[in-house]
């Protein structure tokens, strides 16, 4: 079956700098290379410095003489997150664009970070959290848009406020789950801060629908010697145009959320097909999960206490 082709315009991005994690592939190599052809300063802050090497030749090779360069960052390291957040800070430049884009998905035994949280909370939620804390004062000076990507996992499951390390049962979607409902209710609570305390930054959240990435995918070092029949089951569907989405159609959320005039502070966007899995991407109904602010604050103090990261304190 012909998929119809979808894409969006990026408008011209000269003169901005724009910061996106996991772009050494996937969606976020899709991502960074679309924002460095719209004339961005593109910054790839990576874990594998030969990954990170090879997206810089991919980007190179789709435009002329992009802005792009790579900084080192593990987000499962609190200390790699601080250290990047210095080196930034040294650098000196407003930072107008943040796209949080990179995670790790359901490794099937549970795995910590290098400060002992639960590898998918650890990951996806705090060590996003620390770095815009590092991060707020570079933000606020770029009146930076902030877009961060959760999941159509967001959409199930809860937050297990009783265990949020999963060290007593460890169910592997059910704590992916949580750590994006948790990064999506932070998303939204950056965004109400920012307006009330004046700060200039727009925050809302993007979701790719369903999409063969590399999420999935064999990865020893998450604990998977082989490609999961999901993934493999996602891919036929993507080739044959059915229900699911593309790599490139899954960056195209995230890039409006982050670039498009229209897009709107505390909004979220997705792909616009059926289930929200594919299509071209919009505003959707936000997620009965992200609703609650309480929630949401009450998250964002947990995450100041186990991170060490006060952002408020942060912007001065």
């Amino acid at each position: 079956m012909p998929r119809k082709n979808i894409d969006i315009a990026v408008p011209d991005l000269s003169g901005k700098r724009a910061v996106v994690t996991g772009a050494s592939d996937g969606i976020g190599l899709g991502i960074a290379t679309r924002l460095a052809a719209a004339g961005a300063e593109v910054l790839l802050p990576v874990r594998n410095p030969r990954k990170g090497e090879a997206a810089l030749a991919s980007i190179r090779q789709a435009s002329p003489d992009p802005d792009v360069s790579l900084r080192e960052l593990d987000l499962s390291s609190l200390a790699s997150v601080a250290a990047l957040g210095r080196t930034l800070l040294e650098e000196g430049r407003p930072i107008h664009i943040l796209i949080n884009n990179a995670g790790v998905m359901t490794p099937p035994e549970r795995q910590t970070t290098t400060d002992g949280f639960e590898l998918q909370f650890g990951t996806n939620h705090l060590g996003h959290f620390a770095l815009v804390g590092h991060l707020l004062p570079l933000l606020r000076v770029g009146q930076a848009r902030v877009t961060s990507q959760i999941s159509v996992s967001a959409n199930s499951n809860s937050i297990n406020w009783d265990d949020l390390n999963w060290s007593r049962s460890y169910n592997a979607m059910k704590a992916y789950s949580q750590s994006k409902i948790a990064f999506g209710l932070f998303g939204l609570e950056l965004d109400r801060r920012s307006a009330r305390e004046g700060w200039g930054i727009t925050s809302n959240l993007s979701h790719p629908g369903i999409a063969p990435t590399n999420l999935l995918a064999a990865q020893p070092e998450a604990g998977r010697d082989r490609d999961t029949l999901n993934v493999r089951m996602i891919r036929a569907m993507s080739a044959r145009g059915i229900l699911v989405g593309t790599v490139d159609t899954a960056q195209l959320p995230a890039l409006y959320a982050a670039t498009s005039s229209d897009a709107k502070r505390g909004g979220f966007y997705g792909p616009g097909g059926l289930g929200h899995l594919g299509g071209a991407p919009g505003e959707q109904q936000l997620y009965s999960r992200l609703h609650n602010t309480e929630e949401a604050q009450r998250i964002w103090h947990i995450s100041e206490q186990l991170t060490q990261v006060s952002i408020p304190n942060s912007g001065g």
